[in-house]
């Protein structure tokens, strides 16, 4: 027995190792296209797989299954953003299944806090209300990033859904947990960090999405600032972000010219179905006595052209 339960083919300083290609990868992640990162995060995954497949002492298994809910959660956001939303689906299931395996609860709410983005996105908005509100308890009151990554997506879906009491009051959660978590000082280029830029484009679509233009404007101003050349998608949510508040402004052809600029300027292999979903979210705030104008007709036909094309 004794023998069985000291059976084990890793050794710490293969753990040390995989656990450095990991966060490589998460800091690659934030910038890298979405398409190109699946078979880099791919690669990594069978190589833990191949590990955890067979007996392991149980402080090895819980890093495999920790190293395992991390890659799944970025493999399944990367789908996300191609608009592979079964796969997607399937990916964030075994990434909560891997967390829950590890024990680990700070990992448990942050990849039901992650997965709140696909139906946020796609839908049900209920389903990101629910996730995200697991998230939070799960964290049971702790003032880490995590408690306001959860609470800001918390906010964010609830104000989508018209709920603006509910969503106030998770944004003020949300606001408190991120100053208390001293997350602000923390490194910005990790996939599974929470950065004030991100946490300030969850603020922005809470107040966008509860009318507060004004506010939301600010924040916006603000989150583009932090942001670095080389990055990802989360500027142009941003601009979309400022075009929704000039549909709620009144000014749907400026909205769409936004709209238009933004999808023009993002590189080809960034511009993936989750970028036109926002695009089209524009057109579809208008009121539908303007959907009919030439701003909007001319944002369509953007929209209509292959990625790269202008």
């Amino acid at each position: 027995m004794d023998r069985t339960l000291a059976v084990g083919n890793v050794s710490t300083n293969q753990l040390d190792l995989l656990d450095e290609q990991v966060l490589w990868v998460r800091e690659q992640y934030v910038y890298t296209p979405p398409a190109s990162m699946i078979r880099i995060l791919l690669d990594h995954l069978y190589e833990v797989e191949d590990l955890a497949g067979h007996r392991q002492p149980a402080a090895v298994q819980v890093r495999l299954s920790e190293l395992t809910a991390m890659l799944a959660t970025l493999i399944a956001d990367a789908l996300m953003k191609l608009g592979d939303l079964p796969r997607s689906r399937s990916w964030y299931a075994t990434a909560r299944n891997a967390a829950d395996d590890s024990g680990n609860t700070e990992l448990r709410a942050r990849v039901r806090a992650q997965a709140a983005m696909l139906p946020f996105y796609y839908g049900p908005l209920q389903a990101a209300v629910a996730l995200s509100r697991e998230a939070r308890i799960l964290c049971r009151g702790r003032s880490s990033t995590t408690t306001a990554f959860a609470s800001a997506a918390e906010a964010r879906a609830l104000a989508k859904l018209g709920d603006a009491l509910g969503a106030q009051t998770a944004l003020r959660n949300a606001v408190a947990a991120f100053e208390h978590s001293g997350a602000s000082n923390q490194a910005d280029n990790d996939a599974f960090g929470f950065p004030e830029r991100r946490f300030l484009l969850y603020e922005s679509g809470t107040l966008t999405a509860l009318g507060r233009t004004s506010q939301a404007r600010r924040v916006q101003e603000t989150a583009l600032r932090l942001y670095p050349t080389k990055t990802g998608i989360d500027p142009a949510l941003l601009s979309f972000e400022a075009a929704l508040c000039l549909v709620h402004d009144g000014s749907p052809a400026e909205a769409c010219q936004q709209a238009g600029a933004t999808l023009l300027r993002i590189s080809p292999e960034h511009r993936t179905l989750i970028v036109e979903a926002r695009a089209y979210e524009v057109i579809g705030a208008l009121p539908s006595g303007a959907r009919s104008g030439r701003e909007v007709q001319e944002l369509r036909e953007i929209l209509a052209l292959p990625p790269g094309a202008m």
